[in-house]
Formats: structure tokens, sequence, C-alpha cells
């Protein structure tokens, strides 16, 4: 079965000179397939593209294409660019999906559509009226990429057919270019087809060679003078002379549409192809297109000019009724134009839905708009606003006429433009709200209107450009009279925009002075809630001591009545972190702070007090509780199609909170992912800070010093210090590889700065920056006094906290570089704490170091049981580095290894090992899933749950497997 919104006519002729092409259809058809010759395949899809000037036949290949494809019994979906079109977003991503969704009923289209219809629904034009929360660009191309990958499995195999790609508009173009490199994995074949001098660089992917999706765009060539010359013959006869047929190739260039369209009209005059006929058939080759084609056309006479014109101006799948409403002419005369023009072969009977009309070839087309004069044609585009709005089409279909008409302070074109911006908002489409905004600006709008308006600007400009967000916002808020809850979301955007261009210390002004000005005591206490905000991510703070005070001050006047309360109190729990005051004290707050909810997805507050919340559990030794936080916040987010930074950090901290509790391999995949996220999203580039900071402590713990250097490298990690607080501290994450190098004097200077700045803030807990722990080591052979220093003073530190994690760390790192009878004790101690916490990867550091210390003590036996736990522990974390250590440390002991406890009974299931077994053969999590019935998040999570097991992650996984107990029966 296809769906498809319009197929051209079948083509009666040959596809001449054309074997190349066709052959590689055949071949990728042919691939599609799930059995050849009765035998069992596995369908392999791809892209095929064609490319050329216009006028050589790329959509005739198309058309073949299709018809090739129903042939197979193939689903076929298609969709095309339109040169007016352009300023519609996703407007070819819903030509190629609408038609498959079409019978389902509402019931039906949220089956299909699950989780993600509020995401998508608006983009694929599903909904008249959006929902009110705005998905963002990455959750709307995620959302489509299942959408897609779904039609792909339900309706395989599956060919998409998308011709003139080049004027695709940009959110589809960007989202098609992202999709592709899927098609491999799936029974899915796109076929593509554009100009490559106007392909914008967002379908750049197209244009170059890919030799995973079998993409090698071919060219089409002209058509030698032989296949001219047999268009031609076909259509007046084999007696037409050499001569003629030359001069028809010399005036057709060789361009098929050229020579087609000539022939037509050869064999329509009756000429026979003989030297008398050369005069008529030059001026025939005149009138298929440009000055030729509008001087035959203005031979019909001014209704039909009108009407043409009134199509042109109209674009892709011309409504009769609205040319004729646009033209100024009645529906008698608009049917007598358009059968003139269907006889011109100007206009193509259309197949869309109702009497639609398309014009025979793109080239037509243009050529009519462009003769247009400007003030017919801005006239023209009014009228088709104004048509398109009455006849229901949506405000989006009537804005994109409204770019095109001179500006004169209408206000119901502004009012179109808002609204039609407020739907692509809706869409997850800002730039397309961005340039509805802008026009509307530029109209302009009522004096008492424009603050409204900057602000809505400033909205859509967020996502995509910050900067410009601090410039409309700036600008908004000088006007007068602006309304209360207004402003205060117009301060809360500008700072937001100035913290996200790395401005912090902005950021805290401008909440600052907003504090002092408002009058209502909500907004008051809203503003102070910001100031705390930016001035607690800021690296610059002066006096971060005044404002702990100021803040637990406000903190112990409130209850959390209200959001804004409850902000404060989150934020108190947050600094209380900081500062190491008591962990129970912080942990009071937070539970205050949640007692009436604390939203992720909140557009005018922002999300980072309910992260800093949860991550206070984390500091506190309580992982599971800020686990559930997570979740919580990061499933709020996917449902309003945040997917974007914000799920970028959710996925990033997630892994923070796995790798403090030694799920090493499981951390490692989740940071990945959410650095993955960070790396495709315009703007995250905090979201990378996090990311690549947990990412090289996480390598660093599995021993892979190497990947953690070239992981540094990469992102520039070290070379700069941003403005706002990120944690794990950059600095101290830094000296850790520097430390893990032997490059102690350097980690030490880099360490003592680090010091010197979190004094001066008074942030002096260790669970949160252990730099003195890292100072302690990198000192301990150049300066053993000065280390043992810093690692007293850090245990008191940790011991006035009181997080077993913290105090164990620290009373490992005092034992190391203390040495000696009195480390042993320390090291015990070290080793209580961290049984009592949830840190294993700590635990078992603790245990390795422990033994390690025994066994130089020469208490072997005490030493054997501390290593052998250790090793454990170091191997169901994912630690190899550690792990090899232990086995090293009980080598030299003369102990050897014994099979490890757990190895012995936690053996694999049957899911997992064939999930592993694929992944080491190097199968795509696709092709995985598609074997075990399973989503790729599902294939990733039974992977999670192998690599704590195994004690490995991918590049060991082939090693560990032959050694690994069998899947119980």
């Amino acid at each position: 079965m296809a769906y498809e919104l319009r197929q051209p006519p079948p083509g009666s002729r040959p596809l001449l000179e054309r074997r190349k092409e066709l052959r590689a259809l055949d071949e990728a058809l042919t691939d599609l397939r799930d059995r050849v010759d009765g035998v069992p395949q596995a369908p392999r899809g791809g892209l095929l593209a064609f490319t050329g000037p216009a006028g050589m036949g790329k959509t005739a290949l198309l058309t073949e294409a299709r018809a090739r494809a129903q042939a197979h019994g193939f689903t076929v979906l298609s969709g095309r660019g339109g040169e007016k079109e352009q300023e519609l977003a996703f407007h070819v991503v819903r030509q190629l999906v609408q038609p498959a969704l079409a019978a389902m009923d509402e019931t039906r289209l949220r089956a299909f559509l699950g989780s993600w219809h509020d995401i998508v629904a608006a983009a694929l034009g599903l909904v008249a009226a959006p929902g009110g929360h705005m998905p963002d660009p990455t959750g709307v191309r995620d959302g489509l990429d299942w959408v897609m990958t779904r039609l792909a499995v339900q309706q395989a195999p599956l060919v998409l057919l998308l011709d003139d790609l080049h004027w695709a508009d940009a959110e589809s173009l960007s989202w098609l270019a992202a999709f592709a490199p899927r098609a491999v994995d799936l029974s899915l074949l796109m076929v593509v087809a554009y100009r490559p001098d106007e392909l914008p660089l967002e379908g750049a992917a197209f244009s170059s060679p890919a030799a995973d999706l079998g993409n090698r765009p071919f060219t089409l060539a002209p058509l030698s003078a032989a296949a001219v010359a047999r268009i031609i013959r076909d259509e007046v006869g084999e007696d037409a002379e050499e001569e003629f047929c030359e001069e028809c190739y010399e005036v057709t260039g060789g361009t098929p549409f050229a020579a087609v369209e000539l022939a037509i009209r050869l064999g329509e005059r009756s000429l026979r192809g003989t030297s008398e006929d050369l005069p008529a058939m030059r001026d025939l080759a005149a009138a298929v297109q440009g000055p030729g084609l509008i001087e035959r056309l203005q031979g019909y006479g001014t209704s039909t000019v009108r009407f043409a014109y009134a199509a042109a101006v109209l674009g892709q799948s011309i409504s009769p009724e609205l040319a004729a409403r646009v033209a100024a002419i009645g529906s008698t005369a608009a049917a007598e134009a358009a059968d003139r023009l269907r006889a011109a072969r100007i206009l193509a009977d259309g197949d869309g839905p109702g009497d639609t009309l398309e014009f025979v070839h793109p080239l037509i087309a243009t050529t009519i708009y462009r003769s247009i004069r400007p003030s017919l044609r801005e006239g023209l585009h009014n009228s088709a606003a104004e048509a398109v709005r009455a006849a229901g089409l949506g405000p989006a279909a009537a804005a994109r006429h409204l770019l095109d008409v001179p500006c004169e302070g209408n206000t119901e074109a502004v009012a179109c433009l808002r609204e039609a911006a407020r739907a692509y908002l809706r869409s997850g489409a800002p730039e397309a709200a961005r340039r509805m905004l802008n026009r509307a600006l530029q109209e302009p709008p009522l004096p008492e209107q424009r603050a409204a308006l900057l602000h809505e600007l400033a909205c859509a400009t967020f996502l995509i450009k910050p900067t410009a967000t601090v410039t409309h916002l700036r600008e908004a808020l000088t006007e007068p009279d602006i309304e209360p809850e207004l402003r205060a979301s117009m301060v809360y955007r500008l700072t937001q925009a100035l913290a996200h261009t790395d401005r912090m210390a902005e950021a805290a002004t401008v909440a600052a002075d907003e504090a002092q000005r408002a009058a209502h005591p909500r907004i008051r206490l809203r503003m102070q809630a910001d100031h705390f905000v930016w001035s607690a991510f800021r690296t610059d703070e002066r006096d971060s001591a005044a404002r702990s005070r100021s803040l637990a001050r406000l903190a112990d006047r409130i209850t959390g009545r209200g959001l804004e309360e409850r902000y404060i109190l989150g934020l108190r729990a947050w600094d209380a972190m900081m500062c190491g005051e008591p962990r129970d004290t912080a942990l009071a707050y937070a539970e205050e702070a949640l007692r009436g909810g604390l939203s992720w997805t909140h557009e005018n507050r922002g999300f980072e007090v309910p992260v800093s919340v949860a991550l206070v559990f984390m500091y506190c030794d309580r992982p599971r509780r800020a686990e559930e936080l997570f979740a919580r916040g990061m499933a709020e987010c996917a449902s309003k199609g945040w997917r974007g930074s914000h799920l970028a950090l959710g996925q990033t901290l997630s892994a923070y909170i796995r790798y403090r509790r030694g799920c090493l391999a499981e951390a490692e995949n989740l940071v990945r992912e959410g650095l993955g996220i960070a790396d495709r999203v315009e703007g995250a580039v905090p979201a990378q800070w996090f990311a690549v900071g947990i990412l090289i402590q996480t390598l660093l713990a599995r021993g892979r010093v190497v990947a953690a250097r070239r992981l540094a490298d990469r992102y520039h990690y070290g070379d700069v210090i941003p403005n706002a607080v990120i944690y794990p501290d950059p600095r101290t994450v830094f000296a850790e590889l520097l430390l893990a190098e032997g490059r102690a004097e350097e980690a030490a200077s880099l360490l003592s700065d680090v010091g010197e700045w979190l004094e001066g803030r008074e942030w002096r807990n260790p669970a949160w920056c252990p730099w003195q722990l890292g100072l302690a080591r990198a000192l301990a052979r150049s300066a053993p006094d000065q280390a043992v220093h810093h690692a007293r003073d850090a245990v008191k530190r940790a011991r006035d906290f009181g997080a077993a994690s913290a105090i164990g760390q620290a009373l490992h790192t005092q034992a190391e570089v203390t040495g000696g009878e009195a480390a042993l004790e320390l090291h015990a101690q070290a080793v209580d704490h961290l049984q009592r916490s949830p840190a294993a990867y700590e635990l078992a550091r603790a245990l390795v170091g422990h033994g390690s210390a025994l066994a130089r003590d020469g208490r072997l036996h005490d030493a054997a049981d501390r290593l052998y736990q250790g090793l454990e522990g170091a191997v169901h974390c994912g630690a190899e580095g550690l792990a090899a250590r232990a086995r090293r440390e009980l080598s030299a002991a003369g102990l050897r290894p014994l099979p490890l406890r757990y190895a012995q009974t936690d053996t694999l299931t049957a899911q997992e090992r064939k999930a592993a077994e694929g992944t080491a053969r190097g199968e795509p999590a696709a092709t995985v899933a598609r074997e075990l019935r399973l989503t790729e998040q599902g294939v990733r999570q039974l992977l999670s749950s192998v690599y704590r097991k195994i004690g490995t992650d991918a590049p060991g996984l082939a090693e560990a497997l032959r050694t690994f107990p069998r899947p119980r029966p």
C-alpha cells in the first residue's frame, strides 16, 4: 500500500541514457527485500541521491522509483520541497507522514504515537490547536526519528521519495539529513533529488558520499544528440531529418524537460521534422520557458494570466477556489483559465485532496512568478494571506505570504504573525517563530504591544541565539507601563540568557536590581531567589559568605507556602551542603523544599534549583533518593519534549550519581549519551563541561588514563576556566588527570589555586570538591608534612559534614600520605566508614589500600582478605585499573587470586547474553534491538546489567564472555 501526497502521472516514454541510475535503483530496492530466491536476507536500507540542474529528469527518475517500488509491493511515502513553501516549518515532513496516519482515528493515533503524541503532533500538523508547552527542537527531532522508525518497522519495506530537496524547509531538511544514517539499519530506502548548487547547508549530508549509506550521488548528465533525436522522432515520426533533430538538440541543450516539451508541441502542430519546420520549431522551443513562455501566457487573456499569477503565488497543490479568490475572478472564469493552462501544458492535474492543480514543472512556476510586477506580486501575496486565513488553513500558511508584503502597521497582520509564531514554537521550530516575530516587529505593532512582542521574540531566540535574547529583552524592559508579571518573566528570561552566555555576574546583578524595584512581595521574593541562584553559580562572587548568611536568614523566615519560597529553601539546602554544614541540616531544607513540589519544566523558573536539591541527597549519601528525583524530573522533561540541554544535563548528572555509587560501566554509558546529546545541541556548552568532567573522572576510576587524556584534549578541558560553577570542579578533575599521568607538581599548583578560591567562598565540603585530598597526594613525596596537614583538615571537614563516604575517602587519603604503623588504623577506619556508605568504588580503593599496607607490614593473612575483597569490589564496579593493582599486590605478596564469588552464581540471562554477543560482534544497537524485539533503550539497559556483572564494557566484552558462566537454564 502506498501513501502519497503528490504523484506525477506515469510517463509513457522510456528513460533514455539513465541505465546506470536505474540499475542502482534496482539494486537498492533488491536490498530492501527480506527474501531473495526464497532465501531469507537481512534487509538493508540506505540512500540514493539524484542531482542535477533544473530539467534534467530528476522527477522522472523518482516517478520510476515509485512505480518499481510499488511493483515490489513496498510502501511508498513521498514529499517535495516547494520554492514558495520554504518558510513553512515541517512542510515536507508533513507531506511524508500525514498520509500514513490519516486513516487513524484519535484513539488509534494516540496509541501509535504513544508518549510522543504531545511532542510531535503539532510538528506533524495532526492537531489544530497545539498544547501549551513548547518542546525543544531536539525533542521534536527525536520524536520524528521514533515515528519514522516505527513506520519503517510496521510498513516495511518502506521507500521515501523526496523531490526538490533543495527547496525543503530548514526544519524538515535538517531532520532528514540527521535521520538518513538510520536508514541503513532499517528496511527503509530514501531516494532524493535536488539541484546541487541550491542545496542549503542543512542538507550537506545528502551531497557528500557516505559508504555506510551506499550514498554516491548520481549527477544527471544532459542527453546526447541521439537521445534527443529519439524523443523528437517518437512524436513527429521516424522521417524527421537529421539536421532538424540536431537543431532540436542545440536549442534544448540536451535537457530532458525541454526536449520532451518541445517534442509534444511539435506533435501538436503536426510538424514532420523537415528543414522547412525549423523556424516554427525555434518559436516553439522559445515558448517552453523563459520570456517566450510569458509571451505565450499573455496571449490567453487577462483572466488566465491573473489565474496563473495567483497559482504561482500560492505554490504547491493549488486550490482552484483559492486561486480564483486571489486572482479576483469568478469561478466560471477560473475554470476556463485552468482548462486553458492545462491545454497549454502550464498546469497539470494534481492528485492531492480535492481538485488541486500543479504546475507541469517547477521551472514554469518560477518563470511565471518572477515575471509578476513587484507591486502586483505584493498585492497578490496580501490577498493570498487573507484568502488562506479565511479558508481556515491556519495562521502559519497565511503568515508565510505576509513575509512578502510591505510593512504598513496592519494590526491584523501583526496578530496573524504572532499566532503563527506561537504555533511554530509549539511545533519545536523556534527559527521559524523568530522569522514571524521579526516581521511582526517591523510592521510595527501598536505601542502597547511592543514589550510583549519583544518578549515573545526573545523566547523564540533563546534556544538558537541567546545573545539575541539579551538584546531583545533589554530593549523590551525600556518600554513603559509593563504589567508586573510580564516584567518578572522578562527579567527571568534575561538572567537565564545571560547565564547561558557565561555572563553570570550580569545575571546576578540584574536579578538583584529587579528585587529592589519590585513592589509586589511575591515578585520581590522571586527576584531574590533568582539573585541567589545566579550568585551561587558564578565563580567570581566577591562575598559569598555574606550571601550565605542573607540566604539563611531569609530561609528561616519562610515556610515553603509558594513556589518562590520553596526555591529559597532549595537554595538554602544547596548552600548548606556546599559550606559543609551538617548533612542533616542540608537534608532537612531539601525535604522542606520538595514538600510542595519543584517542577523541572516550569518555563519561568528554570531547573537549576530542582537539580541542585536532588544532588544534595547524592552528596549526603542518599543516592537512591537522588536517582528517584532525577528519574521523575527527566521524565517530566521528556514528556514535554525538552530533550536538548535539559536532557543532556539530566543524563550526565544521573551518570554522576552512578559514578559515586561505584557503577562505573553504567556511569560511562550514561554520561556518553549525555555528552552526545550536548554535542548536537547548539549552545549546550555548560552541559558539555559537566559531561566531560564526569566522563574523565569515570575513565580514571576505570584505569583508562590515555582515554581520559584524549577526551580532555578533544574538548580543550583544562585550558579555560568557565565563569559558571561546574561540578565536579573542572580544575580539580584536570588535576586528577595530571596526577594519574605522574605530573604531581602541576597538579599541586592547580589544586592550590582551587583551594584559595573555595576558601574565599567558605565552601569547605570535601564531599563536593575534594581538592585537599588531591593536593595531599600531589605533595606526598615533595612535602609530606603539608600533605598530612591537608589530609587531616579534610578529615575534620568531612566529619563536620557527616557523610560516611566523605569521611572514609578522606581517611583513606590520610592513611596513604601518613604511612607506617599509624596508617593501618586510619586504613581500617576508612574501610569501616565506607562500608556504611553507598560509595562502592571508594570502598574497593580503601580495601586494596588497606590490604597493600597490611602486606607491607607482613600481616599476609589479613592482607589477603582485604585484597580479595578489594579485587572483587573493583571488578564488580568495572574498575579495571584498580583490579589490576589488587592482582599485582596479591602477586607481590605471594598470593594467588581466588575465583570471584559473585561470578560463580551471578550468570547472565539468555537475553543479556544475546545482547552482549551481538554488541561484541559489532552489530548496531538497532539491529540487536530488532533481533530481541526490544527498543534501543531496552538494549542499553540490558548491556548496563551485563557490564555490571562481568566487570567490563564494550571494548573488553568479547574476551570476558569466553569465561563468564553461561545463561541459567
